[in-house]
């Protein structure tokens, strides 16, 4: 009996994957070996950074945090501790947001934060 192949179904996977690939550069957009690794490793890299996103924009809001409270006088630990005492429930991207678009929002509450944490 005669070795069958599934030319039809493999070169719909092969195309699929050269598309995916049409960007990436020389023979890794074209080959299909080179290909599919380009694909996988890329989409490896993608399920990573999707993570790593959420870590870097945190780092961001806390910088841009700590940055609006030394200029109210505070650090970011303290202007931290003292929103938590006096009961004022705003995440980091919130007070981010507020520190560069509306600093003297930003100050307003920097101020209840110094006098809870005084208290």
């Amino acid at each position: 009996m005669p070795r069958t192949r599934n030319r039809v179904a493999a070169h719909r996977r092969h195309r699929e994957v050269v598309s995916a690939t049409k960007g990436h550069r020389g023979s890794r957009g074209k080959l299909w070996g080179k290909s599919n690794e380009s694909l996988m490793r890329a989409l490896s890299y993608q399920y990573r950074d999707r993570r790593n996103r959420k870590r870097d924009f945190r780092q961001l809001w806390i910088m841009r945090i700590n940055a609006a409270a030394r200029l109210s006088g505070l650090t970011y630990g303290t202007l931290m501790h003292g929103l938590k005492a006096a009961g004022i429930e705003l995440d980091r991207k919130v007070l981010a947001d507020l520190a560069v678009r509306d600093p003297e929002a930003f100050k307003r509450l920097a101020e209840q934060a110094r006098q809870a944490s005084a208290s």
